[in-house]
C-alpha cells in the first residue's frame, strides 16, 4: 500500500508539472507543444474533462477542426453539450457545416456571449439577414468589451447585404466610419441603392484609411498593403463597369489578377465580371478566366445569387463557343435548381434558335409560360420577338394581346398599333386604341396618359382618313381644353366632311385675325442663326449712280470669253484628224504593230549559235557608213521638220476615207464571283450577369495571441470578408 501511495504521489506530481507546461504554452501561443503535454496528461487520466477540453482547444488553434470534432464526438459522455457546445459549433462552422452548427447552438442550454456571436455569423452564412441584424444589435446593446468595433463592422456588413440582395432600404444606424472596413461596407450599401458616385467616394476614403492603418505597422510591406487593397480596387472596378467605363474596369481587374490574391472568392468574382465585359468576343480569354470560378472553396465564399450568376454565365459562354451539349447540360441543371427562374429556359431557347429550331424554342417557352403564370409576361414577350424575327407579325400581335396585365400600357399600345399598321390592318389598330382608352376611362379618367392616348387615337384616325371616327375623340379633347386652337381646327376639318353646318358653328369659336396677329421682328428673324434667305438692304444712291438708276438702270457687265488653247504644232491649213480623240487601237486605220525580220532572228537557235544576219548587228562594220537621219541642228533637219504635220492632226497615207465600224472592246476577266452570305449572327440566349467583388462579411478575426485556452476561443471573430455587392445583369 505504501508503494502504491508513493506511485500515486509521483503521478500527481508529473500531472501538475504537465499542467504547468500547458498553461505556459497557452500563454505563449505555442499550442502544438501544449497539445503534447495534454496528450501525456490523458495517458495518465484518459477521461479527464479539463484535459479533453484543452485538447479540443489546442486542435482548434492549430486548425485541425476535423480532429477536434472527432474528439468531441468520441467522448460525448464526458464532453456534454453544456461544456463543449461552443467548441463543437465552431468546428462545424469552420468545416462549412452551417446547418449543423445552427442546431448545436440552438440546443445549448445556456446562450453565452460567444455563442450569440457565433450565432450571428451562422445566420449571415445562411443569408437570414433580418435575424442576423437582430442578433448583432442585441450583442452590441448588452456587451462591453474590446470587440465592439468588430461587432459594428459585422452589423454594417449585414446592412450592406440587405441593401444588395433583399433590396431593403437601410436605416441609419449611426455607425462612425472610423475604419476602412466600415467605409467599405458603407460603399456596398450605396451600391445596392444605385448611388454609384457616392459609393466611389466611400471606396476612395476606405483606400486612404487602409493605407494609413497598415503603414503604421513596420512589419507590413507594400505588397501586403496592395493585397489588402485588392478587394477595394475590385469594387471600384465594378462601379466603373456599371457606369459603362468598361476599359477602365477591365484594366483594374487585370491588375488585381496579376497580384495573385489568395482570396478565391475575390478572384472568382473578378473573373466572372471580365467574362461579362468580353461578352461574345474574346471567348478564348473568357475560357481561361472561367477556370478561376471553379477553384476549390469558392462555393463557401460567395452568396447563392453570386454562384447562380456565375453558372448562368458559364452556360452562355458554352453557347457562344458552340458547345451545344454543355450549354444544354448547364441550363438544365440551373432549371432544376431554380424551376421558376427565367434565365435557364431563355438560354435553352436561344440555343435552339442558334440551331435554327425556332418552332421548338417557341414551344419550350410556351410550356414554361403555362407552368409558371407569374412569369408568363416576360416569356410571351420573348415569344413575340421570335415571331417577328420569323416575319409572322400577325401571330406576334396575337401573343402580345394575350398579356392582359400589359394591354393598357402605352408601350404595348404603341407596339401593337405600329405592327398592325405595318400589316395594313387599320381596324385592329383602332380597336387597340379603343380598348386602352376604355381602361383608362374606367380606372384613371382624365389622367395625362388617358388624354395622350385620346390625342394619338385621333391623329391616327385622321391620318388614315377616318375623320368621322375621330370626331368623338377630338370633342373629348376640346372639352378638356377649350383654348386649344389646334384641336378645334382638327375638329372643324373633320366636321366639314360630315356636317358642314356644325363646322360653321364651331368656326365661330376660332379667334379673330386681330387677336392672332403675331408681333415678329423681321430684321431679327433674318439675322438669326439658320436663316436661309436674307433680304439685302438698299443703299443710298448718290451722283452718277443715282442718275443711272433713274434713267438707264443697271447695266450688267459682259464677261469676256477666254480663247481655247491650241497645240504647239497646230497648222490651220491642215484638216485635223476626226479620230484624233480615240485611242490608237480604236481608230479605223490601225493595223497593228509590224514585226521586223531582224528582230525575229535575234535570240533564235541554240545557245552560242549565230544567225545569218549577225553581221548586220555588228556596229563596227557600219561605223563608217553615213547617217541615215539628219543630225539635230543641221540644215537637213530644219528643212525636214518645217513640212511635218503632227500625227494627231493628219491621216496616215493609205487610210480609208470612210470610218470603219469601231471594234468592240473585250471585257477582261471572267464572270464575277458571288458574295458569300454572311448568315445570321449569333442568337441571344439571355443576359450575362455581373458580380461585384465580395465585400466584408462577418467572420473570424484571428488577431493577437490566445492567452487562455477554452475562454480565448472568443477571439475567433474576423473583420467581414465576404459581403458582395450587387449582381447586375448585363447584355452579352
Amino acid at each position: 500500500m505504501a508503494a502504491a501511495a508513493g506511485g500515486g504521489g509521483a503521478a500527481a506530481a508529473a500531472a501538475a508539472a504537465l499542467w504547468s507546461e500547458v498553461n505556459r504554452c497557452g500563454q505563449n501561443g505555442d499550442f502544438a507543444r501544449a497539445l503534447k503535454s495534454v496528450n501525456k496528461i490523458l495517458q495518465i487520466s484518459k477521461d479527464d474533462v479539463t484535459a479533453l477540453q484543452c485538447k479540443v482547444v489546442c486542435l482548434i488553434q492549430n486548425g485541425n477542426f476535423k480532429e477536434a470534432l472527432s474528439v468531441i464526438n468520441t467522448h460525448t459522455k464526458v464532453l456534454t453539450s453544456d461544456i463543449i457546445a461552443f467548441e463543437k459549433a465552431y468546428c462545424e462552422y469552420r468545416l462549412n457545416r452551417i446547418e449543423n452548427a445552427l442546431k448545436t447552438i440552438q440546443s445549448a442550454s445556456q446562450q453565452t456571449d460567444k455563442l450569440k456571436e457565433l450565432y450571428g455569423q451562422v445566420l449571415y452564412r445562411l443569408e437570414r439577414y433580418d435575424d442576423c441584424l437582430a442578433a448583432y444589435r442585441d450583442l452590441i446593446r448588452n456587451s462591453q468589451d474590446e470587440y465592439e468595433e468588430e461587432r459594428k463592422t459585422n452589423l454594417s456588413a449585414v446592412v450592406a447585404a440587405q441593401s444588395t440582395w433583399d433590396r431593403v432600404v437601410p436605416e441609419d444606424l449611426g455607425l462612425r466610419e472610423a475604419t476602412y472596413e466600415l467605409c467599405y461596407n458603407s460603399a456596398c450599401t450605396l451600391i445596392g441603392q444605385g448611388k454609384l458616385n457616392e459609393a466611389m467616394k466611400k471606396l476612395q476614403k476606405a483606400e486612404e484609411l487602409c493605407r494609413q492603418s497598415l503603414s503604421e505597422d513596420s512589419d507590413v510591406t507594400e505588397e501586403d498593403i496592395e493585397a489588402e487593397l485588392a478587394i477595394i480596387h475590385g469594387q471600384m472596378a465594378y462601379i466603373m463597369q456599371l457606369q459603362g467605363r468598361t476599359e477602365d474596369a477591365l484594366q483594374l481587374y487585370n491588375q488585381i489578377i496579376k497580384l495573385k490574391p489568395t482570396d478565391v472568392g475575390l478572384l472568382a468574382v473578378i473573373a466572372n465580371n471580365i467574362i461579362t465585359i468580353n461578352k461574345d468576343q474574346n471567348v478564348f480569354d473568357s475560357k481561361k478566366k472561367v477556370k478561376l470560378t471553379n477553384a476549390e472553396g469558392v462555393e463557401h465564399k460567395l452568396s447563392k445569387k453570386q454562384l447562380q450568376a456565375i453558372e448562368f454565365n458559364k452556360a452562355l459562354l458554352a453557347m457562344y463557343t458552340n458547345q451545344a451539349d454543355q450549354c444544354r447540360k448547364l441550363s438544365a441543371s440551373l432549371q432544376s435548381q431554380s424551376p421558376e427562374h427565367l434565365l435557364p429556359v431563355l438560354i435553352q431557347a436561344a440555343q435552339l434558335c442558334r440551331e435554327k429550331q425556332h418552332a421548338k424554342a417557341i414551344g419550350l417557352l410556351q410550356d414554361f409560360a403555362d407552368q409558371h403564370p407569374a412569369n408568363a409576361a416576360e416569356i410571351k414577350l420573348t415569344m413575340a420577338q421570335l415571331k417577328i424575327a420569323q416575319g409572322s407579325v400577325t401571330k406576334a400581335c396575337i401573343i402580345l394581346r394575350s398579356i392582359e396585365e400589359l394591354q393598357h400600357k402605352p408601350g404595348m399600345v404603341s407596339a401593337l398599333v405600329t405592327m398592325y399598321s405595318h400589316e395594313e390592318d387599320i381596324d385592329s389598330a383602332i380597336e387597340i386604341f379603343t380598348q386602352a382608352i376604355q381602361w383608362y376611362q374606367q380606372f384613371q379618367p382624365k389622367s395625362p396618359v388617358h388624354l395622350s392616348l385620346i390625342r394619338e387615337a385621333a391623329n391616327f384616325k385622321l391620318k388614315h382618313g377616318r375623320k368621322k371616327e375621330a370626331i368623338s375623340d377630338l370633342e373629348e379633347l376640346w372639352k378638356q381644353n377649350p383654348k386649344d386652337v389646334h384641336t378645334l381646327a382638327q375638329l372643324i376639318s373633320a366636321y366639314s366632311l360630315v356636317d358642314p353646318e356644325k363646322a360653321k358653328v364651331l368656326s365661330k369659336h376660332l379667334p379673330s385675325s386681330d387677336t392672332m396677329s403675331l408681333k415678329v421682328d423681321v430684321d431679327a428673324l433674318e439675322n438669326s442663326h439658320g436663316a436661309t434667305y436674307v433680304r439685302k438692304k438698299a443703299g443710298k444712291l448718290t451722283g452718277d449712280s443715282q442718275q443711272k438708276e433713274q434713267g438707264q438702270g443697271d447695266v450688267k457687265k459682259k464677261k469676256k470669253k477666254k480663247k481655247g488653247k491650241l497645240p504647239k504644232n497646230y497648222d490651220p491649213k491642215v484638216t485635223p484628224d476626226p479620230e484624233r480623240w480615240l485611242p490608237m487601237r480604236e481608230r479605223s486605220y490601225y493595223r497593228g504593230r509590224k514585226k521586223g525580220k531582224k528582230k525575229d532572228q535575234v535570240g533564235k537557235g541554240t545557245q552560242g549559235s549565230t544567225t545569218a544576219g549577225s553581221s548586220e548587228l555588228d556596229a563596227s562594220r557600219t561605223a563608217s557608213s553615213p547617217p541615215t537621219s539628219p543630225r539635230p541642228g543641221s540644215a537637213a533637219a530644219v528643212s525636214a521638220t518645217s513640212n511635218v504635220i503632227p500625227p494627231r492632226h493628219q491621216k496616215p497615207a493609205g487610210a480609208p476615207a470612210t470610218k470603219k465600224k469601231q471594234q468592240q472592246k473585250k471585257k477582261k476577266g471572267g464572270q464575277r464571283a458571288k458574295q458569300a452570305d454572311p448568315g445570321a449572327g449569333p442568337g441571344r440566349g439571355g443576359e450575362d450577369q455581373r458580380s461585384p467583388l465580395p465585400g466584408r462579411e462577418p467572420g473570424e478575426a484571428q488577431r493577437g495571441s490566445h492567452r487562455g485556452l477554452p475562454r480565448r476561443l472568443r477571439q475567433h471573430r474576423r473583420v467581414p470578408d465576404g459581403v458582395p455587392g450587387e449582381l447586375v445583369v448585363t447584355e452579352m
